[in-house]
C-alpha cells in the first residue's frame, strides 16, 4: 500500500458498537488510516482516543457520508497519498477484503482505476431495503453510464483521489449520493470503474444511517441531472470525438453500418430517430431519444444521428412540411409557402402543426425505418456472400 500511494479513508457517525473492532480490522494492513468524525455524539470520540497512530478529522456537526468522504480525501491527497481505500464503520464490511482492492490495484499496471466492492446483493443475508435501494441506483446508473455494474452502492471502494481532485463535483452530494456521482463523473473522465468480490454482513447491533425514500429520491434527483447533462453534452461530445477521431468515412463504416446489432434493430433505431427528431418536441429530442434508446435496448448512436433530422438549417422545411400535412389532414387549404416563413406565427397554425407533425413523424419514421431495414438487411447478405 506504500508503494501504491494508497491509505484507507472512513467517515464514521455514531458507530460506537463497531468501530472498535473495523478499526482494529484495518490497522492489521496499514497504520495510514484518515478517519472522519462526522458529527458523532455517543463514545465515538471517547474510542477514538485509544487510536493515536491514525489521522483523524473531526467535524462538529454531522455533514453526512459525502461530505465526510470529501473531507477525508481532500486531507489524503495533501498527505501525498493517490488512491483511497473506503469501508464503513457499521461492521458490515470486513478489513480482511482490503488486499483484494490492493491485488487489483497492483495489477491495473499503472493505469488510473475506481474499483467498487460487489457484495453479491442476491445472497440471502443482505437487507431488503440496501438491495432495493441498489437495484435503483443500478439502472440509472447503467442508464446514464453504460456501465453494467453489480454493485454500485457499496461503500467498500478503491477511489483514485489524485485523479478525483480535477473533477468538479457537486457542493450539495453530501450524503449517499456521492457515491453515485463518484462513479458516473469518473466514468466520463475516462477513468475504468469495475467492481471487485467481497464478503458482506449487517450484524444485529450495526447501526445504518441510510434513509431508504430520502436518499433513493436523492439519487434519482442527481441521475436525472445527469441523463440531462449526457443527453446535451456527453454523447454529442463522445460522438463528435469518435467522428474527428476516425473521420467520417470511418466512423460511418464502423461505429454505424459494421455495428453488431441486427437490420431490425438497426431499423427500429432509424425509425425512433426520425420520429423524434420531426415530432414537436424541441428542446428535448435529444434527452427523449437516448432515453427511449437505453429503456428499449436500441443502438443509441443510431437513433440520436437520425434525431438530429431537424437540425436548424432544416427548421423550416419541417414547419413547412408539417403545417401542410396537418392542413391536408384537416381538410384545409394550403397555400403556405417557404417564403413565408419568415412571418410564421405558430399560434395561428398551431393546430395544423401539431397534427401534421405528429402525422409527418410518424409516416417518415414508418417510411425510414422500412427502407433501412431492406438497406441494412441486403447489405448483410452482401456480406455474408462476400465472406463465403
Amino acid at each position: 500500500m506504500k508503494q501504491l500511494r494508497c491509505c484507507v479513508v472512513m467517515a464514521t457517525y455514531n458507530n460506537e458498537r463497531t468501530l472498535r473492532e473495523t478499526l482494529n480490522g484495518v490497522l492489521v494492513y496499514t497504520n495510514d488510516i484518515i478517519i472522519v468524525n462526522d458529527g458523532s455524539f455517543d463514545d465515538t470520540s471517547a474510542i477514538l482516543k485509544d487510536y493515536s497512530q491514525i489521522t483523524q478529522l473531526v467535524l462538529p456537526e454531522n455533514k453526512g457520508k459525502g461530505y465526510a468522504l470529501k473531507f477525508g480525501f481532500k486531507k489524503a491527497v495533501a498527505m501525498g497519498f493517490d488512491y483511497a481505500i473506503t469501508l464503513d464503520t457499521d461492521g458490515q464490511h470486513f478489513p480482511s477484503d482490503i488486499p483484494i482492492f490492493v491485488d487489483s490495484l497492483a495489477g491495473a499496471g499503472g493505469k488510473t482505476i475506481f474499483l467498487i466492492g460487489d457484495r453479491n446483493m442476491n445472497t440471502a443475508n443482505v437487507l431488503a431495503r440496501s438491495a432495493k435501494g441498489n437495484r435503483v441506483s443500478g439502472y440509472w446508473v447503467r442508464a446514464v453510464t453504460g456501465l453494467e455494474l453489480n454493485d454500485s452502492q457499496s461503500g467498500f471502494r478503491l477511489y483514485p483521489i489524485r485523479a478525483f481532485e480535477k473533477i468538479r463535483f457537486f457542493s450539495w452530494t453530501k450524503k449517499f449520493e456521492f457515491e453515485t456521482e463518484a462513479i458516473v463523473k469518473a466514468h466520463w473522465r475516462g477513468i475504468e470503474v469495475a467492481n471487485v468480490p467481497i464478503q458482506i454482513l449487517y450484524p444485529e447491533d450495526r447501526v445504518s444511517h441510510f434513509r431508504p425514500f430520502m436518499d433513493i429520491a436523492r439519487i434519482v434527483v442527481l441521475i436525472i441531472g445527469f441523463l440531462i447533462v449526457k443527453g446535451l453534452y456527453i454523447i454529442p461530445r463522445d460522438y463528435f470525438r469518435r467522428i474527428k477521431k476516425k473521420g467520417f468515412r470511418k466512423f460511418f463504416t464502423e461505429d454505424f453500418l459494421a455495428s453488431h446489432d441486427s437490420p431490425r434493430k438497426k431499423a427500429l433505431s432509424i425509425a425512433l430517430g426520425v420520429f423524434l427528431g420531426l415530432s414537436p418536441l424541441w428542446g428535448f429530442h435529444t434527452i427523449i431519444v437516448l432515453f427511449l434508446a437505453i429503456l428499449f435496448n436500441l443502438n443509441k448512436v443510431i437513433a440520436f444521428a437520425f434525431s438530429n433530422i431537424s437540425l436548424p438549417p432544416f427548421i423550416p422545411f419541417v414547419l413547412l412540411m408539417s403545417v401542410r400535412t396537418g392542413n391536408l389532414v384537416l381538410g384545409e387549404e394550403s397555400s403556405f409557402s417557404l417564403e413565408q416563413m419568415r412571418d410564421f406565427d405558430l399560434v395561428k397554425h398551431l393546430e395544423s402543426y401539431l397534427v401534421g407533425s405528429i402525422t409527418l413523424s410518424v409516416g417518415a419514421a414508418l417510411i425510414f425505418g422500412f427502407l433501412g431495414y431492406v438497406i441494412l438487411k441486403l447489405m448483410e447478405r452482401k456480406q455474408i456472400v462476400a465472406n463465403g
